[in-house]
């Protein structure tokens, strides 16, 4: 409840808790808010500007835009959270296990994060969507197979001041075993940091998995993903404008919501700040 109340006061986290508000409502209530169906065609509507019948105008297949995007937040909320459960699961183990075990265990562990992390990430995500074939679910576990290093290196880190405290030292002298002393003292103790670096981990892999769905290795159609929508707008950029403009706006407000709110979390969660 102290967080809620200090996150209440920070007016970061009322900016970005208040962007992020409105996609999920959008996401959550597409199907009864949008006025089309997305994947519904009406050539003779095709490439309308914005207007009365179509706030955001009409695609090359006289698609609704607006209803399109609606349904579109679904997917990259959907992709954002999917990856940051799948990348923050695994790498928060990793990183528990290497900074409680230590030794070589940490070493080897580390490096393999270490090999992972010098590739840059969308470069690192496109090959693994490439080799795994174009599709959503590729592109997610693309995305997050390349985020799991930034959680295990950060809990990593965590870990190693966990394992001194003497609670940890007690649950040793008591008998309890390596697998239970990183679930229930190493990681819970590491949860606030996790939860901070997901939030703002949301930002990227949305960002990555549209980049994906730009270059056709994430959804295809057609899928109304804003990425995937702004790869075929582009086409239509210089005359319809609306195309490529608004699905990449709400990318924008989306990515730039998750970071300010991760950063308002960063500052109420540390107590270091918080002071």
């Amino acid at each position: 409840m102290l967080t809620l109340r200090i996150l209440s006061r920070n007016p970061s986290a009322a900016a970005g808790g208040g962007i992020l508000a409105v996609m999920v409502c959008m996401a959550l209530l597409a199907g009864v808010l949008a006025p089309y169906e997305p994947v519904e065609i009406n050539l003779s509507e095709r490439l309308q500007g914005p207007g009365a019948d179509h706030w955001f105008g009409t695609d090359e297949m006289g698609r609704d835009i607006f209803s399109r995007i609606m349904y579109g937040a679904r997917i990259s909320l959907r992709i954002g959270f999917f990856v940051v459960a799948i990348a923050g699961g695994l790498g928060a183990l990793i990183g528990a296990t290497a900074g409680y075990l230590g030794g070589w265990v940490d070493n080897l562990m580390m490096r393999v994060m270490d090999v992972i992390i010098s590739f840059p990430s969308l470069v690192l995500a496109m090959a693994l969507a490439a080799a795994m074939g174009p599709s959503l679910n590729n592109a997610i576990l693309a995305v997050a197979f390349v985020m799991i290093p930034k959680f295990a290196r950060m809990v990593r880190g965590e870990a190693l001041a966990v394992r001194e405290m003497p609670f940890v030292l007690a649950s040793r002298v008591a008998g309890a075993g390596h697998a239970w002393i990183i679930l229930r003292h190493i990681l819970p103790n590491c949860l606030n940091s996790v939860i901070v670096l997901a939030t703002l981990t949301l930002g990227d892999a949305i960002l990555i998995a549209a980049s994906l769905s730009f270059i056709g290795l994430g959804a295809q159609p057609p899928m109304p993903e804003w990425g995937a929508m702004i790869s075929v707008g582009r086409k239509f950029l210089m005359d319809q404008w609306w195309y490529a403009t608004f699905p990449g706006l709400f990318i924008l407000f989306t990515v730039v919501g998750f970071n300010i709110l991760g950063d308002a979390l960063r500052d109420v969660l540390d107590p270091r700040i918080r002071r």
